[in-house]
């Protein structure tokens, strides 16, 4: 088991090298939290539901939001539920509600002994504009590990 933390880890280490350049031209707009159903990986990708909540960081109102994350690659073992907090960044200051709905694509790693922890590297939204974080912080209980790629689907429910 040690072995396969170890190499989970090492995975989320190439995640953050490989976030995009653009994110660096962004600016912090908010922060998106997630709770993320519990379930099975099919050794070669899983389906989660999510909930959402956006908080920007400045004056507005928080939105909720609905989703999937699917994740295509290596994906061996079950979780319970985990929660995902992304650091939402955005080429201008200026951002609309439901900016957040869209799909995103990106890079995932997660390693689960008992307690874990994850990546999420994605870039998506409204026209490409918004990186997530770019890596995200996850907690999970269970036993798994993961390792791919990842796509996730928001839909407002303002």
């Amino acid at each position: 088991m040690l072995k396969s933390v170890l190499t989970a880890v090492a995975a989320v280490t190439m995640i953050a090298a490989a976030a995009p350049a653009s994110a660096q031209d962004r600016v912090r707009v908010g922060v998106l939290e997630c709770d993320v159903a519990g379930g099975s990986g099919f050794v070669f990708g899983s389906t989660k539901n999510l909930t959402c909540i956006y908080t920007p960081a400045g004056e507005g109102a928080k939105e909720t939001y609905t989703g999937t994350i699917n994740k295509y690659g290596i994906d061996i073992g079950a979780t319970d539920e985990s929660r995902l907090v992304w650091g939402v960044l955005a080429a201008a200051q200026q951002f609309d509600p439901d900016a957040l709905e869209g799909n995103y694509y990106g890079a995932s790693a997660e390693a689960t002994a008992g307690v874990g922890l994850g990546a999420n590297a994605l870039v998506g939204g409204f026209e490409r504009s918004v990186a997530l974080n770019p890596i995200s912080l996850q907690t999970q209980t269970g036993i798994n590990i993961a390792a791919g790629v990842a796509e996730l689907t928001l839909a407002g429910t303002n």
